[in-house]
C-alpha cells in the first residue's frame, strides 16, 4: 500500500481509516432512494470513500492529485466499470454540464476553494464534504451565528451539518475533528433572478460593517423608517449583530426593503 507522499502532506490530507464511518458518509452523500447518476469525488486518496460511493451511483469520477495514489486507485477499481479514476487536481476540472453531485474527504487547506468550485458549478445538485468541524459549524450556523457566504447563497442553497467525525478516524490523526457538511441546491430557489441580485446587494451591505451595526449598515441605502419597519417585521432588535441574524430573518428584511 502506497504511503502518503509529500504531495498529500502538503495538501493537509488525512485519510479516512474507519470503514463504518465511510459507509455512513456514503449513505449521506448518496441515499439509495435517490440514485446518483454522476458523482465526482474530491481527493479519493486510497479509496476509502470511493468503494462505498461507487455502489450508490451510476458513474463515479474519482479525482486524485497524487500520482502514486492514482496508481493504487486504478489497480483497486480496475474491475469496477462505473468508476473512472482521474489523475489531477479536482479544482482544475471543468464542471459537467449535466446534473451531478460532489462528495469527498476534503483536505482542510483546500476546503474554501472546493466549496467555491461547487457553488460556481451551474449543474451541481449537492455536495457532501468531510471538512474541518469548525468550518462546517460556521457555515451551517451551528455556533448560533451565520457567515456572509452562507447567507448570500441561502436562496439557492441549503447548508446543513450532518454529523461529526472524530479525528482518530483518520490517518495520520489530525489535530481537530471533522464534520459532514451538506450543501444542497434548492429545487425551487427562494428568489427569482432579479430578487437574488437585490438579495446579494442587501446582504453584502449588511455584512460591510458600515456604521458599526447591521441596522446602521442598512441605513446607508434605506431610510431609517424603512429599516425600522423591516426590523420589526423580522422581529430583530436594532442592536443585533449581523452574524446573529439567521437567513430566514434576512428574507423578512429583504421583503420589506425591496418593496
Amino acid at each position: 500500500m502506497a504511503r502518503p507522499t509529500a504531495v498529500s502532506r502538503a495538501l493537509s490530507q488525512n485519510f479516512l481509516a474507519d470503514r463504518a464511518i465511510a459507509e455512513r458518509f456514503a449513505r449521506l452523500a448518496a441515499p439509495r432512494d435517490r440514485p446518483v447518476p454522476l458523482l465526482l469525488e474530491v481527493g479519493a486518496g486510497k479509496g476509502a470513500l470511493t468503494a462505498p460511493l461507487a455502489r450508490r451511483c451510476q458513474e463515479l469520477r474519482a479525482y486524485e492529485i497524487d500520482p502514486r495514489l492514482v496508481s493504487v486507485l486504478r489497480g483497486r477499481f480496475s474491475c469496477s466499470p462505473q468508476v473512472r479514476v482521474v489523475g489531477g487536481d479536482f479544482l482544475a476540472a471543468h464542471p459537467p454540464r449535466t446534473p451531478f453531485s460532489v462528495a469527498g474527504n476534503v483536505p482542510f487547506s483546500r476546503t474554501a476553494a472546493v466549496v467555491d468550485w461547487c457553488l460556481r458549478a451551474p449543474a451541481l445538485t449537492d455536495a457532501t464534504l468531510l471538512t474541518q468541524l469548525e468550518y462546517a459549524r460556521k457555515r451551517t450556523g451551528d455556533y448560533g451565528s451565520w457567515t456572509l457566504l452562507t447567507v448570500r447563497t441561502w436562496p439557492r442553497y441549503e447548508w446543513r451539518l450532518l454529523g461529526r467525525v472524530g479525528r482518530r478516524s483518520f490517518r495520520p490523526v489530525p489535530r481537530v475533528d471533522a464534520g459532514v457538511l451538506r450543501i444542497e441546491r434548492r429545487d425551487t430557489p427562494l428568489l427569482d433572478a432579479a430578487g437574488y441580485r437585490s438579495w446579494r446587494r442587501l446582504v453584502e451591505l449588511g455584512f460591510s460593517g458600515a456604521g458599526g451595526s447591521l441596522h446602521a449598515s442598512l441605513r446607508q441605502a434605506h431610510p431609517r423608517r424603512r429599516v425600522d419597519a423591516a426590523f420589526r417585521a423580522a422581529r430583530l432588535d436594532a442592536g443585533v449583530l449581523v452574524g446573529e441574524v439567521a437567513p430566514e430573518r434576512w428574507l423578512w428584511l429583504h421583503e420589506e426593503l425591496t418593496r
